[in-house]
């Protein structure tokens, strides 16, 4: 029997507790009447129906099961088990083809070339006709910088069969290195109930170009231009903006800010980097938890 008032906060088995960052959650919550539990998305003892609703947090793993992961959001929707962010949200944000959503409605975005196994230009072709000197490859559905690799056009050949090994296992992507990366950094703005709250700005280590903590990145608060939230704002408005949370991940390259990623499945959200995001995120999912029961109510009369 579901219980109106709880919410499970869908985790992955090696964070089973959630993610330090995540758990800043539990406390706000508590306040609001709402007892949230770690669960584990993929652990099949778990009643899912038992929960007001279920809230896609450190499922840091999805990529390696990617099949298994559009299940489980099927399984949820199929039993009528709000989940959060929206499940066609999370099917369309989970591969990275969806950028090319943004880059047909006219949204700045990091020139991209698609390919899979059917490609038959090579990559130093693919360099070759792109014109660029330096590029980085990544799979179509990864996370956490999973299998991601740069590669220069001089070198473009040696990596052919890395190139094809990627396209073995799913579609990919290739795109110029940006040097704003290594740079001023990548910035990350989050969005909780489809507004601005807070900046991080990612740089990668010494010699790398992965801005990911378990890679060696850093990240530290900033605040960008106002032209970049506002920018950052009408990319929510437009794909999230039923969302409970958003991350809009992008450089400024020659002055002008260009998206890398809009993360609307289990991004980090810096919750520690400002006093009160814990408590925004808590606002939203009790409303969403609340609404839900009103639901459910209204269905049993």
């Amino acid at each position: 029997m579901t219980a109106p008032n709880t919410v499970a906060l869908a985790t992955s088995a090696a964070y089973p507790e959630l993610a330090p960052d995540d758990r800043l959650l539990l406390a706000p919550l508590a306040r609001r009447d709402v007892r949230a539990e770690p669960v584990v998305w993929d652990d099949p003892t778990v009643r899912w129906t038992d929960y007001g609703a279920v809230v896609v947090r450190s499922c840091w793993d999805y990529h390696l099961r990617a099949d298994a992961f559009a299940r489980w959001i099927d399984r949820l929707e199929g039993a009528g088990v709000p989940l959060w962010n929206p499940p066609r949200v999370l099917r369309w944000n989970a591969d990275k083809r969806y950028l090319r959503d943004l880059a047909r409605d006219g949204v700045p975005t990091v020139p991209t070339r698609w390919a899979d196994g059917s490609t038959r230009e090579s990559l130093a072709e693919l360099l070759a006709s792109s014109g660029w000197a330096d590029a980085v490859v990544k799979p179509a559905v990864s996370a956490s910088a999973f299998r991601t690799w740069r590669v220069s056009a001089r070198d473009a050949l040696a990596h052919e069969s890395e190139f094809r090994a990627t396209l073995a296992a799913g579609p990919a992507l290739v795109q110029p290195f940006v040097r704003a990366v290594v740079g001023e950094g990548e910035w990350s703005l989050v969005f909780l109930g489809g507004a601005y709250s807070h900046a991080a700005l990612k740089r990668p280590r010494a010699g790398d170009f992965r801005v990911q903590q378990e890679h060696g990145g850093s990240s530290v608060r900033a605040e960008p231009a106002a032209s970049v939230i506002a920018q950052a704002a009408s990319i929510v408005a437009r794909y999230a903006a039923d969302c409970l949370y958003a991350r809009v991940d992008g450089v400024v390259d020659d002055g002008a800010f260009r998206l890398m990623e809009l993360e609307l499945v289990e991004p980090h959200l810096f919750l520690e980097m400002r006093a009160d995001a814990a408590e925004l995120l808590a606002d939203g999912i009790a409303r969403v938890v609340s609404r839900g029961a009103a639901e459910n109510a209204e269905k049993t009369k």
